[in-house]
């Protein structure tokens, strides 16, 4: 599986934002065309995030992230929505810390949205953002445009098959349990899916966890430690780079834990995530949901997932990766693509006393190569690929600095 540096994709939520649209004639949103219960969509998968074609006003055709963790859709560039002429009902700025303008919004209403060839929805709201301010297309590699969630959560019983990359949804009537799948109750608040969960720190300390289940998120395990006074990060943890967040990039400490349970499932030795205060209020959490943390694409990859919404469950079954070890960026390195058609590779950050930042890589080289393959034949996920592979694996990196280039050697190492 392709790593990545632990992209966090934040929840952006706002309340007075409706996520579906009424008439007095009908109700509108999503339905399956036709007279099938259950439709079956291929979905592609970059740093744990699933990226499904969405098809605005039967017209522009684009691709969106589909995620637990946000209420109403979100189109990433209104350069998109310009092109459909869509009409805006109102324009807001957000502000971040210190009263900096981090966002300018707006929200259009009964829009269409396809989920070809056979899932149509009429009707819905949509918050255009003015520009890509998450970047989800240079991080990812991939162009996409938009983030996809509750709407199709709360209309369907939603399977994700992350071996064979298949999203089934099944009309609530209609959907039956499977066989030899483990089923965990949920809770939906504010229009997201929650859970119970257990940590178990290396000096012995065991914590029961409120957690929100993040299918738009790449990170394992994200625990907020100003969320309860228990929560505290191991004295053995590295400053890193966690991901983008509405107003740049976010900040703040990864570290290994004895112990993860959820359900009958459980992990030893994982890595979890705590951010820096700021960085969670630099990413517009709205919600009044009381929670510890989230688990992300990293935990929910090992699944085959169901999400019940209607009865708040979710069923699980362990995939192919269940027992793959948790890793994290063993070169220290974060890159980002860039150019119209992403295949130019830039450093954004060096991670402290990694071996990148040891071998002389800076932020805002570019990479020129990998052991001697040009990487104008590779995808992001290639790089990530390398730059994340296996301990004391050797790489020879060749980068452009200035117009000279600079080049070096390194082995990935653990620093945790």
């Amino acid at each position: 599986m392709v790593r990545f540096y632990r992209f966090v994709l934040f929840t952006l939520v706002l309340a007075f934002v409706p996520y579906i649209v009424k008439s007095q004639n009908q109700t509108l949103g999503f339905h399956i065309v036709g007279d099938a219960k259950k439709v079956k969509i291929p979905f592609e998968i970059y740093s744990n995030l699933i990226v499904i074609p969405v098809i605005i006003n039967n017209q522009l055709p684009l691709k969106f992230v589909l995620d637990t963790g946000v209420r109403t859709t979100i189109l990433t560039e209104k350069a998109y929505s310009d092109i459909l002429n869509l009409s805006y009902n109102k324009k807001y700025t957000i502000a971040g810390l210190g009263g900096d303008k981090l966002v300018e919004a707006y929200v259009t209403s009964g829009v269409s949205l396809t989920l070809p060839p056979y899932i149509k929805g009429k009707g819905h709201s949509m918050l255009v953002l003015e520009e890509d301010y998450l970047e989800l297309r240079n991080y990812l590699g991939v162009n996409v445009n938009g983030i996809l969630g509750y709407e199709v959560f709360s209309r369907f019983v939603v399977e994700i098959n992350y071996d064979t990359r298949m999203l089934t949804l099944t009309t609530p009537e209609h959907f039956k349990k499977k066989r030899r799948y483990d089923e965990i109750p949920i809770t939906i608040e504010d229009t997201k899916p929650y859970i119970q969960g257990t940590v178990t720190y290396k000096d012995g300390n065991k914590l029961d966890l409120k957690l929100m289940i993040d299918s738009g998120a790449s990170h394992g395990l994200f625990l907020e430690e100003d969320s309860d006074d228990r929560i505290y990060i191991p004295e053995n943890n590295i400053k890193s780079t966690l991901g983008r967040g509405l107003g740049g990039v976010l900040d703040g400490r990864i570290a290994r834990l004895a112990k993860f349970e959820m359900g009958d499932e459980y992990w030893s030795d994982l890595i979890a995530t705590f951010p820096e205060e700021n960085a969670v209020l630099d990413s517009i959490k709205s919600t009044s949901v009381f929670r510890h943390g989230s688990i992300g694409g990293e935990i929910l990859t090992r699944f085959k997932v169901i999400f019940n919404y209607p009865q708040e469950k979710i069923y699980l079954k362990k995939g192919k990766s269940y027992k793959k070890a948790f890793t994290y960026n063993l070169s220290g390195i974060v890159v980002k693509a860039k150019g119209s058609a992403l295949q130019d590779y830039e450093i954004v950050a060096v991670r402290e006393k990694s071996p990148g930042e040891a071998a002389g890589f800076k932020k805002g080289d570019r990479i020129v190569s990998i052991n001697n393959v040009s990487t104008q034949n590779m995808t992001l996920s290639n790089i990530i690929a390398f730059l994340n592979a296996k301990e004391n694996k050797r790489l020879r990196l060749r980068v452009r600095r200035d117009g000279e280039f600079y080049t070096n050697r390194f082995r990935l190492t653990k620093q945790i």
